[in-house]
């Protein structure tokens, strides 16, 4: 994963076209196909998907709150006892029971409250520590959160080869 932080603008506009691409791809799916398994080969199906993206953009909210009131961010002690796979599984295991619609409506809104909450931070919170004491910036842990195999706040790309798998199997 790349190093280069980028400012709170480039995030935003990054954050928001993976994303629009990631609901093209997901539109691209059969409708009857958003709740069928083996995404990637494996157990997820396309709503499991956006429930995990929103966890992530979710866990970057609970940061931002945890640093507004001093504390550390809550993601990473989960992480450290749990680590990432078994994370992301709870977190799949606990959107299960939401429905297609409710889980495209809550990940939509979780995203616009995230860039949202992006946009009201300065230039200089988005570039200072996230609470006292720590050697990073709220944009690099923020990037590191929702970061992937292309860099920081590129989270959604690395899902993108399975989403186009799956919906060349089940096209709509």
């Amino acid at each position: 994963m790349a190093d280069d932080v980028p400012g709170r603008d480039e995030a935003i506009r990054l954050a928001r076209e993976d994303r629009e691409r990631t609901n093209a791809l997901v539109a691209s799916i059969d409708p009857s196909a958003f709740e069928t398994t083996g995404l990637g080969g494996g157990t997820w199906s396309p709503k499991d998907l956006v429930g995990h993206l929103e966890t992530w953009e979710e866990n970057a909210l609970a940061a931002l709150e945890a640093w507004d009131r001093g504390e550390r961010a809550p993601i990473g002690a989960d992480l450290q006892a749990l680590g990432t796979d078994e994370f992301n599984r709870r977190a799949v295991e606990r959107k299960a029971s939401m429905s297609a619609d409710d889980t495209r409506t809550s990940a939509a809104s979780t995203h616009a409250r995230m860039l949202e909450r992006f946009a009201a931070l300065s230039d200089d919170r988005w570039a200072s520590a996230p609470v006292a004491g720590d050697d990073g910036t709220v944009g690099a842990r923020l990037g590191s959160t929702l970061g992937g195999e292309l860099g920081l706040f590129r989270h959604d790309p690395d899902h993108w080869p399975d989403l186009e798998a799956f919906a060349a199997e089940h096209p709509a």
